[in-house]
């Protein structure tokens, strides 16, 4: 054993020795063959020193373009692979994942449970950027997977946070002492029936009480915000739909909400550099714009109870052309849906979420214009011709996408809808053209959207035809037309679209008795006034009075209030009005003279201002002022249905009595606070009167001692002698024969 383990030694240093020796003899080759290869390049290399300084990208170990998506269904492993793909599906719709092909990293990670043979039901996704990451989010954070599932994600960095808080035991927070909010409708309260409206004037933001018949009462005028050295509006201000808040807009910081009868600040919105707001119609969510193309959050949409932002949108849609103004959005009226137009469709979004209704746009092929119907989830949108499909306007109820009507059109080169203010008619003026594209003339498409089918009556109209307007909940409309769009007179033609007949039948005992006038489905023409010098009409919130005005600059600033049913025609004139403005209960119309707020419009100092109306053209009062910007009536919701309004005109002279005792003590209260300091003089005067008869009775045994007895009071003491005297004036005299 001991000669065995000795050879082996020896075996073991020789054989070492010449791996030495091989490696030796390699290692000369290398270096042999580096120094010929040196040799050839001689006067190749560079002689500045070698210091290499490799770029390695940033090491990222914060994990910040990572989320975790929870709340996935817990599947088998052989399941996984499957889910696994609906995932990788769903999020690179969001942006692009993070993928390694060298070691089969997908940027989705599905944890397993090898014990249970379970997924843990959540997922890691890594994306390339962090907006990315937001957008995910933003985007998923909520998203109905199944009909069981709804996804939760957070960024991998708030999980890490979470990590780190320290486990204690719950303690119930002290809840916030109450604060009561501003009573948004005080205002409708006022025991006089007054309507409010706000003006905007110099550096003035200031609200009057109007009633119709006297001059305007200032509410407020900032007068709180002045005294603290700040500006309570920079900008425009805007009344919410109901009338519940005034919207400030500073854009140095944002919009503003004001409420109750001292007009509190009820909310603060920041959109630096706002320019424009939107209300939603019941005034749950307030839109802002800063009108910045750049600004990929220049749209943003607040929950007005809350302040919450909801979500943000830039000015464009994706692919849509930056060339003309971006497209509006618009709100539906119960405030459930927020669309707007993009290339091809319309994307609706469902609120409060403000997801994509259905998770999905409504195709739209070539869609030009859409409108949300004023009492109802139905959307309308008109088409051009495109290809071999004619022009078209479709009705659709939301959120079904259920087409309920559409109208092909021929010949088209442009359309524009007008909705009745109860969604009971839509008219569509189509401006047609000739086959050689030379000649254009107009017709009016009627939809009757309370009818079965809702049927559609053409109106062709020969003329070129300027403006329409339905009658507030009324069935007539109102058009301007002309043979030329740029004639300076033009005609106003009345239509209703239900017709009054007479019904003859027979009765017992009688011969030719009438029945009653029924109404019957049919469009017929009123009236039409020929020779006006209007441009715009004006329907009163009432209906029935209308006003035919001619605005702008190259107008007479001509104003006809003309009573449809009475045929009544008042003619008065307001030069270089550019807006004619009803307040909401038809009593009283502004018209105004204004400049847009910084803008060097000098050619409007002379005549800026205001001129409040009767609806009978009777003139209230007149405004003048250098700087002019604005003026909004405050809007009030109409709580009577169409049944009560008829109820109480029929039975109007049963409140006569009652209204004019109402106008009399109104008259002698504002008469009595008229005369309050003549009437204080009067008293004060009464009263030195008094005291000095009282001090003259007291000194009458001294003034009688002094007169030896006689007394001047005594009326026996005189002698009343009475004299006539007649002075002839002039003379006449008449012969009789």
């Amino acid at each position: 054993l001991h000669w065995r383990k000795t050879n082996l030694s020896k075996d073991k240093n020789n054989q070492k020795q010449t791996n030495k020796m091989a490696s030796m003899s390699e290692a000369d080759d290398i270096a042999a063959d580096l120094a010929d290869e040196a040799a050839a390049l001689d006067g190749y290399f560079s002689d500045a020193p070698l210091d290499p300084q490799p770029n390695y990208p940033d090491l990222q170990d914060s994990f910040e373009n990572a989320v975790i998506i929870s709340n996935l269904p817990k599947v088998k492993k052989e399941k996984v692979e499957k889910l696994t793909k609906v995932v990788m599906k769903l999020v690179s719709r969001i942006g692009t994942l993070v993928i390694d092909p060298d070691s089969g990293y997908t940027g989705v990670d599905m944890p397993f449970n090898e014990e249970t043979n379970s997924s843990l039901g959540f997922v890691f996704c890594e994306y390339e950027t962090l907006e990315e990451a937001k957008n995910a989010v933003e985007v998923l954070n909520g998203y109905k997977f199944d009909k069981n599932h709804s996804l939760e994600v957070i960024p991998y960095i708030r999980a890490q946070q979470l990590a780190k808080v320290e486990k204690k035991e719950f303690q119930q927070p002290e809840p916030a002492p109450f604060v009561e909010r501003p009573n948004t409708t005080s205002w409708l309260e006022d025991p006089n029936q007054r309507d409010e409206f706000m003006t905007r004037q110099g550096k003035e933001t200031t609200v009057y009480w109007s009633d119709g018949k006297n001059d305007p009462v200032v509410d407020y005028d900032g007068s709180r915000e002045k005294e603290a050295g700040v500006a309570w509006c920079e900008y425009y201000a805007h009344w919410s739909p109901l009338g519940s808040y005034l919207a400030t807009l500073v854009p140095s910081k944002g919009v503003i909400l004001w409420s109750g009868a001292k007009y509190e600040k009820s909310g603060r919105f920041p959109c630096p550099g706002v320019e424009f707001i939107m209300f939603s119609p019941n005034e749950q969510f307030l839109l802002t714009s800063n009108n910045r193309r750049e600004d990929p959050n220049a749209v943003k949409v607040f929950n007005v109870q809350t302040g919450k932002l909801l979500r943000a949108f830039p000015m464009y849609p994706p692919n849509v052309s930056t060339d003309g103004p971006p497209p509006p959005f618009q709100w539906s009226h119960d405030d459930a849906y927020l669309a707007r137009t993009g290339h091809g469709l319309i994307s609706i979004y469902e609120t409060p979420s403000m997801k994509l209704l259905d998770r999905r746009s409504l195709a739209a092929d070539g869609i030009h214009e859409f409108q949300w119907s004023p009492k109802a989830n139905i959307l309308a949108y008109w088409a051009p011709e495109h290809g071999n499909a004619p022009a078209h306007v479709d009705l659709l109820e939301i959120p079904s996408r259920k087409k309920l009507r559409q109208k092909n059109l021929f010949n088209v080169t442009k359309c524009s809808m007008v909705w009745q203010n109860d969604g009971e008619y839509l008219a569509v003026k189509v401006t047609r053209h000739t086959k050689s594209k030379k000649t254009l003339y107009n017709n009016i498409e009627l939809f009757r959207l309370n009818e079965a089918g809702i049927p559609v009556e053409m109106l062709d109209v020969k003329d070129a035809v300027m403006a329409l307007s339905w009658e507030p909940r009324g069935s007539r409309f109102a058009m301007i037309h002309a043979e030329n769009p740029s004639s300076t007179k033009v005609n106003v033609s009345f239509y209703d679209m239900i017709k009054k007949v007479e019904a003859p039948t027979q009765k017992k005992g009688k011969k030719g008795g009438v029945q009653p006038k029924t109404e019957v489905a049919e469009l017929n023409l009123v009236e039409t006034l020929d020779g006006k010098q209007c441009n715009c009409i004006f329907w009163s919130p009432a209906g029935g009075t209308i006003i035919m005005a001619g605005l702008g600059d190259s107008a007479s600033g001509t104003l006809e209030f003309y009573d449809v049913n009475t045929k009544n025609l008042t003619i008065k004139e307001h030069y270089r009005a550019n807006q004619v403005l009803w307040d909401p209960s038809g009593r009283t119309v502004a018209t105004v003279v204004s400049q847009p707020i910084g803008g060097g419009h000098f050619k409007f100092a002379m005549d800026n201002g205001y001129i409040l109306w009767t609806f009978q053209g009777k003139q209230l009062c007149q405004q003048s002022y250098e700087t002019f910007y604005q003026l909004v009536w405050r809007p009030r919701e109409n709580l009577l249905s169409k049944p009560e309004i008829k109820k109480v005109r029929k039975n109007l002279k049963k409140y006569e009595k009652q209204f004019d005792k109402a106008d009399k003590e109104r008259q002698r209260a504002l008469k009595l606070e008229e005369t309050k300091g003549k009437r204080a003089l009067r008293t004060t005067y009464r009263q030195l009167l008094s005291r000095l008869a009282e001090y003259r009775n007291r000194q009458k045994t001294q003034r009688m001692d002094l007169l030896n007895g006689y007394d001047s009071d005594d009326e026996s003491n005189y002698v009343v002698s009475e004299q006539v005297i007649e002075t002839v004036i002039n003379t006449k005299e008449d012969v009789v024969l």
